[in-house]
């Protein structure tokens, strides 16, 4: 078995690993990026069944499950550029504004625009479309789905987690 996030081969027993609401089975040294989950009886796997009590055809859920996803996946998404704060914060001191000034502005206190522009704080959809309203400036970025083929390491073997994303140290 392989690590879901490296890729290396693991020996013995996969680590259950909960990263980012997601749990994988990796191994000892990429179960430090979550929290590790215990060990939990297996989870009753229930099949629906129609008006007769016979189990459902697989297929046909499987093949709208299938086709929830394409759908999922062609409509653009919406992701919080990475560098809000800086532009929240350059924006507003090229217009010439206090923070107190932006706040009253966009009716919110003067800590949520200091924790947005110190960068401990992300605004959800609705205030980052104010900022940039009132700022003239763009926070929300539509992108499309990647092609995971550009993204592909160069070494051999099936992709992992670890071969498309970059850990961020803190």
């Amino acid at each position: 078995m392989e690590c879901e996030i490296c890729g290396k081969p693991i020996e013995g027993k996969p680590i259950r690993t909960k990263i980012d609401g997601s749990v994988l089975e990796v191994c000892k040294e990429c179960s430090k990026y979550g929290r590790v989950q215990r060990d939990t009886p297996l989870e009753r796997k229930f099949v629906s069944r129609n008006k007769k009590g016979n189990p459902q055809n697989k297929n046909r859920s499987q093949n709208k499950s299938q086709s929830a996803q394409r759908r999922r996946r062609e409509e653009p998404m919406d992701e919080l550029a990475e560098d809000f704060n800086i532009l929240v914060r350059q924006a507003r001191e090229s217009k010439g504004w206090t923070r107190e000034e932006l706040g009253a502005k966009i009716n919110e206190r003067v800590s949520v625009i200091n924790r947005i522009e110190s960068g401990k704080m992300e605004p959800d959809s609705k205030l980052a479309k104010k900022l940039e309203k009132t700022l003239n400036i763009t926070l929300i970025e539509k992108y499309d789905d990647m092609d995971l083929e550009s993204f592909k390491s160069s070494a051999s073997g099936p992709n992992t987690l670890g071969s498309i994303v970059k850990i961020k140290r803190r």
